[in-house]
């Protein structure tokens, strides 16, 4: 008797969870569609460094360090290596310790002189 009843028994499925779930889904949706939207509106949180000589020579140096492989963006992603753009940005580095020559202080002259030569020897490793 206990599994006739048990057979008899029957599922009764409530159309009002229907609904409701979809309309948070549809809820939820929308907000993350607006947070998409206002993250993409937001200017860069972080204020910019100074603009003078050491942003400008680390810049460039940076860029240079990007395009031989030694910065990674991605963890596991192995970095494209672009040797042309690594030659340009030091090049420019050149042409820019060329062009100030006499008139820059001992600090800048120095740090010039070392990106420049840090930055040519990791050329010539990543060329290799």
């Amino acid at each position: 008797m206990a599994e006739e009843k048990e057979q008899e028994k029957k599922i009764i499925i409530d159309e009002d969870w229907k609904t409701q779930a979809h309309r948070e889904k549809e809820q939820l949706k929308a907000k993350t569609k607006v947070e998409k939207e206002e993250k993409k509106q937001k200017p860069a949180s972080q204020p910019l460094p100074d603009a003078d000589f050491g942003t400008m020579v680390s810049m460039l140096a940076t860029q240079a360090m990007f395009a031989m492989g030694f910065i990674r963006v991605e963890k596991d992603k192995e970095p494209a290596v672009d040797l042309n753009m690594a030659k340009f940005n030091i090049d420019l580095l050149g042409v820019l310790e060329e062009k100030t020559k006499g008139n820059l202080s001992d600090d800048e002259q120095k740090m010039l002189t070392d990106a420049l030569a840090q930055l040519r020897m990791g050329y010539v490793k990543a060329a290799k």
